[in-house]
């Protein structure tokens, strides 16, 4: 299946790194997540078929398994509403969601020390500048998750907040919310996930309020947003083996690429092996077919 690197569906209202946003009515938008794949915060010229079809449909998924833990704005599959005339090739790749305000905040949570985690402690001894122990193996999991929120940058990169900066963008009791509730569905797709052979190393969550009310929204624990690595190879003290987009980040860094646009070219070879990590991904996860 040819990949989709642009919705052509009408009524656009917002184009992400990956996800295109169509209004429906003054309360329901449909989010189609294209096959665009970003690296580094940017996006790379080259897509890999399949993979939006892989981020919506694991997302339903994990909306579905956490909705008891706080709301989400999943209304619906859009291949399971004819009525919205989407063609297949697209709808398999989008969802039905609830308009929300969005706090602008990047939820990250981290189970293992890992990625940028990983840097910044062989640098400095700290997370996301909180001292940590010493003696700390690349890949090693925390006693307690941490929650190390960014901002949400349109353009470039995001940048580590505080939890005082997030206080003061929310409120202290909000703020504590925020990380309570990342954790709490963390903690639940972590210890899922880990029964099917997957280790989740960390995630990133976004959350607004629909009705005065906080709403996960966006995408959830998908092979873009987070790091799913195979438990069987786990193993700290090492690069571990990985169903996400850590392939394409280890195959740009071989290149020597700065992280600034314009990004390279990915191989043919190199977008299939991404293509079955996150198919691989989703059918552990979900125990079902790709549809």
């Amino acid at each position: 299946m040819a990949a989709i690197k642009e919705s052509p569906l009408p009524d656009l209202v917002y184009r992400g790194k990956v996800r295109d946003t169509h209004r429906l009515d003054d309360k329901l938008f449909l989010m189609v997540a294209t096959d665009r794949i970003s690296a580094f915060d940017v996006v790379l010229p080259t897509a890999v078929p399949d993979k939006g079809a892989v981020l919506c449909q694991i997302s339903a998924f994990w909306f579905g398994m956490t909705e008891d833990i706080v709301p989400n704005h999943f209304v619906a599959m859009a291949a399971d509403r004819p009525d919205l005339d989407v063609p297949a090739h697209i709808a398999r790749q989008a969802m039905v969601v609830r308009r929300a305000e969005r706090i602008d905040v990047e939820c990250i949570i981290r189970g293992y020390i890992t990625g940028s985690a990983w840097s910044e402690y062989k640098k400095s001894g700290s997370v996301s500048g909180m001292a940590m122990p010493a003696g700390l193996r690349e890949g090693d999991r925390f006693p307690e998750p941490l929650f190390t929120p960014t901002t949400k940058a349109e353009v470039g990169h995001d940048e580590n907040m505080t939890m005082e900066e997030v206080e003061a963008m929310v409120g202290k009791a909000e703020a504590k919310r925020l990380a309570d509730t990342t954790a709490a569905v963390y903690e639940r797709a972590r210890d899922a996930a880990l029964s099917k052979g997957i280790v989740i190393a960390d995630t990133k969550m976004e959350f607004g309020y629909i009705d005065g009310e906080l709403t996960l929204i966006d995408e959830l624990l998908t092979p873009d947003s987070s790091r799913f690595w195979d438990a069987e190879g786990y193993a700290p003290g090492k690069s571990q083996p990985n169903f996400d987009k850590q392939y394409v980040r280890d195959w740009l860094d071989e290149r020597g690429w700065d992280h600034e646009p314009p990004a390279p070219e990915l191989p043919d070879e190199i977008v299939e092996k991404t293509r079955l990590r996150y198919i691989e991904a989703y059918e552990r996860l979900t125990g079902g077919s790709l549809e």
